[in-house]
């Protein structure tokens, strides 16, 4: 099972270049279907004429975005990743090891979200070597900040003054009153029916607060939660520390 959320376009909103959002989108598309795609497939998920999706696919293909097989279908390229290096390459760095730690320490999942405007945002993950996770969170998958753990946890880091400064229309959680307490969010069932999750949050220098997570089958937790959430607190003080900061989790 996986969790993928695209956030679209809020209803009334309107892009200020309906070009760049264009472009923007047939990217989230072709990331979206794990496969090369026509030109009159793109075209008919856009919901554009033939000619405005090939313009806008030259335009990619210019700056190395997006390529074309021998048979003419479109897939993302290497260019790509140029661009996304310079993505919390920091945060991405630090986590990594310690992502890698706790997957096979549980056999789960483990995952760096972000506050991505009015989402979360799934930075890096790291999946178990041996055996199969049940519930995988890709990098790049979004869902909707008031829904889950690592929304829980990184709302937590701020004191609901500082949130209602910057998210007045978003109330503070109980739930995030709760982990501020503890040091880490819990959430069941909130994203996708019977999965779960456990994160806490981390301090990033200059930045706003990150989220270290793992995702579980509600059914067969992979330790008690309390367990869960004292591991999530220790692996976001090690990527605080990675990160030269210092750790905000005191005991």
């Amino acid at each position: 099972m996986t969790i993928e959320q695209n956030a679209g376009e809020s209803a009334g909103s309107k892009p200020a270049s309906q070009t760049l959002s264009r472009g923007i989108r047939m990217l989230e598309i072709l990331a979206e279907s794990g496969a090369p795609m026509t030109i009159a497939d793109l075209a008919g998920a856009l919901g554009v004429h033939r000619s405005i999706a090939y313009r806008i696919l030259r335009t990619l293909e210019t700056h190395l975005l997006v390529m074309r097989d021998g048979s003419g279908r479109v897939q993302l390229a290497p260019g790509l990743v140029t661009l996304a290096r310079g993505v919390q390459r920091d945060l991405q760095s630090a986590s990594v090891p310690e992502l890698a730690e706790v997957a096979e320490e549980f056999g789960v999942c483990s995952f760096v979200a972000v506050w991505d405007q009015r989402d979360c945002f799934t930075l890096a993950n790291v999946e178990p070597r041996h055996g199969d996770a049940a519930v995988i969170q890709r990098p790049g998958s979004r869902h909707a900040f008031n829904r889950g753990a690592p929304g829980i946890a990184i709302q937590s880091a701020l004191s609901a003054a500082e949130w209602s400064e910057r998210m007045p229309e978003e109330p503070y959680r109980d739930a995030s009153h709760e982990a501020a307490r503890l040091g880490y969010g819990v959430s069941h069932d909130e994203v996708i029916p019977g999965v779960s999750a456990v994160a806490a949050p981390i301090r990033v220098p200059h930045q706003l607060p990150a989220a270290v997570a793992v995702v579980f089958a509600t059914a067969t937790p992979p330790a008690p939660v309390d367990d869960l959430g004292a591991r999530m607190v220790r692996a976001a003080e090690a990527i605080e520390r990675a990160l030269g900061a210092a750790p905000a989790h005191s005991r």
